[in-house]
């Protein structure tokens, strides 16, 4: 009884601390999930708590567990948008990517580390996978607004990858414990096959497993409290249930949020504010388990081939990889830089190194140890300088509103609608706008008015003041296009960087092609002359236009620079675009659909 209650007393302690550390570290800049990292070690056998915590089967439990719930929270905030924007390139990356980071990182563990060719594929497949808690934490929580389809193929890329790197770990590990110094083509192919198979069966899994939450969800009538532990619960089952059954339980837990996240359903908030909370414990629980479990004594000997590794990867199999997976979709060499340099590190290779050393696999210490260092140093590195990177590589674009105060209340599915109600504040922009032009331009009814306690009729307004509460009813997520209204505006000390990312001119989207074409003397097809710019660019984009949005025309480029509702209001020009070229892929797809829409005309 008494070892239980002190064992309560060092977890409620560590959470407590790790809580305080993370306010401290955002006031220096420092990544918060290295402060829990850290936190760890200084509370470990060598640090002045003195834990000594090296049970590494509890460790990949709690560490399973914690990344199941890390992957479905960040499914359940992944916009299916997001994944239609980028599917093709995360999915690239999220295999070819990781398989060719583990190769360079191969070699470089062979030379440095004395081990075989197999030992250093494994320890490669560990430190491959990004970290979708470092990803998601620093996109979402760093104040960085980015272009729509590079943060989309990050996410996406994070929330898929770890299926790949696990895979090939399992077999590096299988390789080893059978004797095997190289691999062959048959066991390559062998290996593909097996790969093939766990991913189908983690994506059929998880749209299954998703799908069946919502269904039970709308049908069971329960206490509010109740649902977010059947989701949880549900979650952990299509996890559990899908690795067992040899398939990969990281993709259908993933895909399993994204469903659930996008599917309406009567407890959608309530869901997502326990999913937020529980998400925050399962890092902080993580990372300084997996600081618990380092010896910092026993890194010493290991330190710089590890340091050296760790530059490898960052330096040069990571840029290499992103070059090689996101050519073919025709992202800028910024672009490519940025997103090579969000290859962030984090619990997940230290979480897969604890497999050699649970498989009894020779140097088992040696790849946790190198993996350790690994992840401090990108979260060291990458992790501080993710929004300096952004701004430097001219790819942040200006802060969108901070997250409105606002209380979602659930109806029941039947009704079709939700009720919400938002709190204004100073500096919004419902502050300059009447209750009548709101619902002009969202078509969302607003209910009434709470001012001073007393209930007034919107029509009644001349203006919203602070502290204001609108009830409003919406369809759906429809609330959501009132985020930007009810938000108070964020300001940036690279204000003027942000705004120049969106182009050196702003032009009007209803001007003609025809007129901007002979101004800025670029080729437009004839039967594109009488199209406004907005027309244009609603063309030939294949999904809804968003913020930052390019578009190459011979040797100038169109960017979005405002939109509300899917309709474009501003547009700015680069005259002088990085690579420009006449032969874009943008203006292929200009010709091309132009051709096959004559093509078509005739046939008719």
């Amino acid at each position: 009884m008494e070892f239980g209650n002190t064992l309560i007393l060092i977890s409620a302690g560590l959470i407590l601390l790790s809580i305080f550390a993370g306010i401290l570290s955002s006031r220096v800049g420092a990544p918060l999930l290295l402060a829990f990292l850290a936190l760890g070690m200084l509370a470990g056998e060598d640090g002045p708590g003195g834990i000594d915590f090296d049970d590494f089967q509890a460790a990949y439990i709690i560490g399973a567990v914690s990344l199941a719930i890390v992957l479905f929270d960040g499914g359940l905030r992944t916009p299916i948008d997001t994944l239609r924007a980028a599917a093709a390139p995360a999915i690239l990356l999220a295999s070819v990517g990781v398989a060719l980071t583990a190769g360079v990182v191969a070699v470089a563990a062979h030379l440095l580390l004395n081990v075989g060719w197999i030992g250093g594929l494994l320890l490669g497949s560990i430190v491959s996978a990004t970290d979708a808690a470092a990803v998601f934490f620093l996109l979402h929580s760093g104040g960085i607004n980015l272009a729509h389809r590079v943060r989309a193929t990050l996410e996406a890329e994070s929330g898929m990858n770890d299926p790949m790197a696990v895979f090939l770990a399992i077999s590096c590990i299988e390789l080893i414990k059978s004797g095997a110094e190289t691999v062959g083509w048959g066991d390559a192919g062998h290996f593909a096959l097996e790969f093939a198979i766990e991913m189908i069966g983690g994506g059929i899994a998880g749209l299954a497993g998703g799908y069946t939450l919502v269904f039970l969800i709308n049908r069971m009538k329960l206490d509010s409290g109740l649902y977010p532990i059947l989701a949880l619960a549900g979650a952990l089952m299509i996890f559990s249930g899908t690795q067992a059954a040899g398939a990969s339980g990281f993709l259908a837990v993933y895909l399993a949020g994204v469903i659930l996240g996008n599917k309406r359903h009567r407890a959608r908030r309530v869901i997502e504010r326990f999913q937020d909370g529980i998400a925050w414990l399962s890092q902080i629980a993580m990372f300084v388990m997996l600081g618990l479990l380092v010896t910092p004594r026993e890194l010493v000997q290991s330190i710089l081939p590890a340091l050296a590794i760790a530059a490898v990867l960052i330096f040069i199999a990571r840029p290499a990889a992103t070059v090689l997976c996101l050519l073919p979709f025709g992202f800028r060499r910024r672009e490519h830089a940025f997103v090579a340099w969000v290859g962030l590190r984090g619990a997940v290779p230290i979480f897969l190194a604890t497999m050699p050393v649970l498989a009894g696999v020779p140097q088992s210490r040696l790849y946790f140890d190198v993996a350790f260092v690994v992840v401090f140093a990108s979260l060291l590195v990458q992790g501080w300088t993710v929004a300096s990177a952004a701004h430097f590589l001219r790819l942040a674009l200006p802060p969108e509103p901070a997250a409105p105060l606002r209380h979602d209340i659930d109806l029941p599915e039947d009704v079709g609608r939700d009720m919400v109600a938002f709190a204004v504040q100073e500096r919004s922009m419902s502050t300059r706008l009447r209750a009548s032009d709101i619902v002009s331009r969202t078509g969302i009814e607003i209910v009434t008015v709470i001012r001073d306690g007393a209930l007034l009729q919107p029509d009644s307004i001349w203006r919203f003041l602070p502290g204001d509460q609108v009830l409003v009813l919406a369809a759906g997520e429809n609330a959501s296009k009132l985020d930007p209204i009810f938000g108070a505006p964020q300001t940036s000390r690279y204000a003027e960087e942000e705004v120049s990312v969106l182009g050196e001119f702003s032009l009007d989207p209803g001007a003609k092609m025809g007129d901007l074409a002979e101004a800025y003397e670029f080729p437009v097809l004839p039967a594109d002359r009488d199209l406004t710019a907005g027309e244009f660019l609603r063309r030939y984009r294949r999904r809804k236009p968003e913020t930052g949005d390019r578009f190459r025309v011979g040797p100038i480029e169109f960017v979005v620079r405002a939109v509300e509702h899917g309709k474009i209001l501003r547009i700015g020009i680069e005259l002088d675009p990085e690579g420009a070229s006449p032969l874009s892929r943008d203006n292929f797809r200009m010709w091309s659909r132009n051709i096959a829409d004559r093509l078509r005309r005739r046939r008719s």
